[in-house]
């Protein structure tokens, strides 16, 4: 018996070690509006959901994510980068944690701590761009090792 348990343990390490990306995870999915994403860390995948789709054009909505740091976050960055066809049309990036900039109640977290967070955010857009395009999402610390980073897939048909 132990040794049929420790072949298949050994088995599902060696599937998840020749896996080369993330399973595609959804957001949410309503009529007119769909959001996906896929961790582009090799290493680490993450949770993140909204209750409606419908809620995120109200400007303020409500997420439920969670993850276990690999780096610790003492300084946090974040990169977005809007895709189109392949082209990227649109790029932000803002700090998050830092010196006289922390925005976070996570702010200060180390290494393999359970990050969790459920409540209200705010994106700071009036609407959701209509159409079919990526967001690419690149949260570093301080020494610019990646924390997380994933991308979003948005197909928008909803009429402001």
């Amino acid at each position: 018996m132990k040794a049929s348990n420790s072949l298949l343990f050994l088995l599902v390490l060696l599937y998840i070690n020749a896996s080369t990306e993330w399973p595609t995870h959804t957001v949410c999915k309503e009529e007119n509006l769909e959001i996906y994403y896929k961790s582009c860390d090799p290493q680490q995948d993450f949770a993140l959901s909204i209750d409606h789709c419908s809620d995120i054009a109200t400007h303020t909505f409500d997420i439920r994510a969670a993850i276990v740091l690999r780096h610790s976050i003492k300084e946090l960055y974040v990169k977005l980068d809007m895709i189109i066809n392949g082209k990227t049309v649109l790029t932000y990036s803002e700090t998050l944690c830092g010196p006289g900039a922390s925005k976070l109640i996570f702010c200060g977290k180390k290494k393999g701590e359970h990050l969790y967070y459920e409540g209200p955010v705010t994106l700071g857009i009036k609407e959701i761009p209509q159409g079919d395009y990526t967001i690419s999402a690149k949260l570093t610390n301080q020494d610019h090792v990646i924390v997380a980073c994933a991308d979003f897939t948005v197909k928008n048909n909803l009429d402001y």
